[in-house]
């Protein structure tokens, strides 16, 4: 589990082919990593398969490279990275699980003052997921959505993010990474609503509490 707070932009350093995927060396400061651990990239999650000593590498699954952005990444690359949240750690952000449920596209930049609002066009099925003041993860950072409207949902890159992440500097028509707050998926499954990916996942309904007895 994640929280959405980026630890720090890391660069590829290598991408080569593997079996099922491709494994992906990537440059970043972290200490101490262990073999077997989890490591947000651009919001996806990766298991770290080697300890490189500046930095790490990963396999990334064909499933993976399909259906998210890391399909693209080349040597010199940046991407957000953040370890999995340990036991005593702040939630300083929201409940991120890595697990990317559709990309999206950048499709407006309008500086509003020191801040920049950004607008992202999402799939279809996700935009049931949406909801103004709501959590979102944008390539592996927790953003707030400031403003729905169809498709397209608003949010706002105040300056430390803007300094901090690479999200100031994706242009328009780039794409992202994205990840709709974990509990709004739970809820539209009790409701009965359809998932991320458009299927009927059933859940509570009416017809299921009258033929129990309940209504």
């Amino acid at each position: 589990m994640f929280t959405g707070l980026v630890q720090a932009v890391g660069t590829v350093r290598d991408t080569r082919p593997a079996s099922g995927g491709v494994v992906l060396a990537i440059e970043a400061p972290f200490e101490s990593l262990v073999l077997g651990e989890s490591i947000a990239t651009d919001g996806t999650c990766l298991t770290v398969t080697r300890d490189l000593g500046d930095g790490f590498e990963a396999h990334a699954s064909t499933e993976t490279l399909a259906k998210t952005t890391l399909g693209g990444l080349r040597k010199g690359s940046r991407v957000h990275l953040e370890r999995a949240l340990a036991m005593g750690d702040r939630l300083g952000g929201h409940i991120v699980t890595g697990h990317v449920d559709g990309v999206g596209t950048l499709v407006e930049r309008r500086p509003v003052g020191d801040n920049l609002e950004v607008t992202f066009e999402v799939p279809e099925t996700l935009a049931p997921f949406l909801a103004p003041k709501g959590s979102i993860t944008v390539d592996g950072v927790s953003l707030t959505v400031n403003r729905v409207r169809g498709t397209r949902f608003d949010v706002m890159l105040v300056p430390f993010t803007q300094k901090e992440t690479k999200l100031g500097q994706i242009p328009v028509h780039g794409r992202v990474n994205l990840e709709v707050d974990v509990l709004a998926k739970y809820v539209a499954r009790l409701l009965g609503k359809k998932g991320v990916d458009g299927e009927d996942d059933g859940g509570v309904t009416l017809d299921l509490l009258k033929r129990h007895g309940y209504l």
